[in-house]
């Protein structure tokens, strides 16, 4: 008689145990659906994912946590798309504003996008003086350039840019140098990109009202004054690189979001199916 009673005791225990599992997570999902209608949609995603975690066997809960689970991201992605696109519709304004003040220059031949520099810094009307300029790609990208000329080389490859305080940045020395003659003078330049220009460009724009002052760093060094137009042009490119590069990573994170709802309408339709069939 205890043989036979044992077992049955067991298998008894062990449905019980099942049904009470059954329960515990249908109440999950019940709770999970509930903050999804509510909008709670973190806490909703929270819910349904601990369904498959703390009653993995409970295969019928499991599953239906799994679909509300699709329904709660997509919800999510749609809700991170209207905002990016209200973010998008003032700042892309903002943006067509700001172009018309900046010089745009591009060489069709050799460039597949363009740069836009502070008219004050445009090429052709800065050949002969020693500066710093400033210019930005259409996606942002920020360079520093600078530029000596004189009457003998000084081979330089970095610049170092102060305040009246004494406080300074210094440029790393540049990875793109070159050098050349003019009807006699030495013309010098560097290329600095914005991450890589040692925190010169942000000094700058923080201290355009200030005098200051450029040396060049080489053989031997040579002093010049930035001058106010100068000066301006770097926070005017600054701003303007900002602008570029927040709605460069604005449509950039919209398209991933349209191809992860893509993917997400994808797994509902192949979910459905399944049941279907």
């Amino acid at each position: 008689m205890k043989k036979t009673i044992l077992p049955l005791l067991m298998a008894l225990l062990m449905l019980s145990a099942c049904n009470q599992g059954k329960r515990e997570a249908r109440q999950l999902l019940d709770r999970a659906n509930e903050a999804y209608q509510a909008g709670r949609l973190e806490e909703a995603i929270q819910l349904a994912d601990s369904i498959g975690v703390l009653y993995p066997k409970v295969y019928e809960v499991r599953h239906a946590a799994n679909r509300l689970g699709y329904d709660i991201t997509k919800s999510q992605l749609l809700r991170d798309v209207h905002f990016i696109d209200s973010v998008l519709s003032v700042k892309r304004p903002e943006l067509e504003a700001m172009l018309p003040r900046f010089s745009y220059e591009r060489d069709t031949v050799y460039q597949q996008t363009g740069r836009y520099l502070w008219p004050t810094q445009v090429i052709e009307k800065n050949t002969s003086r020693s500066y710093l300029r400033f210019q930005t790609e259409e996606d942002g990208k920020m360079s520093l350039t600078s530029v000596y000329v004189g009457g003998q080389p000084i081979h330089h490859t970095s610049v170092k840019v102060s305040a009246p305080d004494g406080t300074y940045m210094e440029t790393p020395a540049s990875p793109d140098s070159y050098e050349t003659t003019n009807l006699g003078l030495t013309i010098e330049k560097a290329d600095y990109p914005q991450d890589n220009d040692g925190g010169v460009a942000d000094f700058i724009a923080m201290h355009a009202d200030q005098n200051l002052t450029m040396v060049f760093i080489g053989d031997r060094t040579q002093r010049v004054t930035l001058t106010p137009a100068d000066r301006q042009a770097c926070r005017e490119v600054l701003e303007l690189s900002n602008r570029l590069k927040l709605i460069k990573q604005l449509t950039e994170d919209q398209e991933e979001n349209h191809r992860k709802i893509e993917f997400v309408d994808r797994k509902i339709q192949e979910y459905d199916n399944n049941i279907e069939n």
